[in-house]
């Protein structure tokens, strides 16, 4: 399992962008915009975003070809 930063201040999709993730026991203090939460171990930073309304991280929909 890892942790994933929360960058509250950086919208995405109906969420918040995950701006960095790291191993499980790794975080640091953050500023009161940002937040850690458990995340999955494929889970990477820009390519997925957080969903407040079901406190899930989900990948970025990518644009249809």
């Amino acid at each position: 399992m890892k942790e994933a930063l929360i960058s509250t201040i950086e919208p995405c999709e109906t969420g918040y962008r995950v701006a960095q993730v790291v191993a499980e026991g790794e975080t640091f203090p953050v500023a009161e915009a940002f937040f850690w939460t458990p995340c999955a171990d494929d889970v990477v930073p820009s390519l997925f975003w957080y969903d407040p309304s079901d406190q899930q991280i989900k990948p970025i929909s990518q644009p249809e070809a």
